[in-house]
């Protein structure tokens, strides 16, 4: 939904749909699940198209981190 929203340009709607999922995500899931780190790719990538470059890029490493961590330097998502 948070993607379809921000597709639909209601990025401050879609920002706190991430943010929240995000929330709930390390909380169940935990930091390194893969579903916790698309959920930070998603919000980097939005974060990115708002122009917030600095947030953007710390998210971006995150979840490059975290893929790379949790699936290896071999799988096709990281």
């Amino acid at each position: 939904l948070a993607v379809v929203l921000s597709d639909q340009g209601k990025y401050d709607e879609a920002e706190s749909m991430h943010r929240q999922v995000l929330a709930t995500y390390e909380k169940v899931l935990g930091v390194e699940h893969p579903n916790t780190l698309d959920t930070v790719y998603c919000l980097a990538y939005l974060l990115a198209k708002r122009q917030r470059y600095d947030e953007s890029a710390a998210l971006y490493d995150r979840a490059s981190i975290g893929f790379t961590s949790s699936l290896g330097s071999d799988h096709p998502t990281t």
